[in-house]
C-alpha cells in the first residue's frame, strides 16, 4: 500500500544524526515529494520529539485493522 498523510509508520533504519532509531513510530503529517514525507515523532506524553523528512524506503506502514487487498 502507498503511504499517505496521517498514516502511522515506523522507521526501518536508524537516523543517528536525528536520534531516531529503527522501530521509532511516527505519523505522516505532509507529503513533500512522491517518496518523501514529513513525519512527526512524539513521546509517551504526546510531546513532539522530532519532525523530520523521511524517504519512503525508510518507512514501514503500520496497520491497525485488517484491510482487503
Amino acid at each position: 500500500m502507498k503511504i499517505k498523510v496521517l498514516d502511522v509508520v515506523a522507521m526501518l533504519h536508524d537516523l543517528f544524526g536525528k536520534k531516531l532509531l529503527k522501530g521509532q513510530v511516527g505519523t505522516v503529517v505532509e507529503q513533500l515529494d512522491e517518496n518523501v514525507f514529513e513525519v512527526e515523532f512524539v513521546n509517551t506524553k504526546g510531546e513532539t520529539i522530532a519532525l523530520e523528512e523521511v524517504h519512503a524506503d525508510n518507512l514501514f506502514l503500520l496497520h491497525f485493522e485488517i484491510e482487503k487487498v
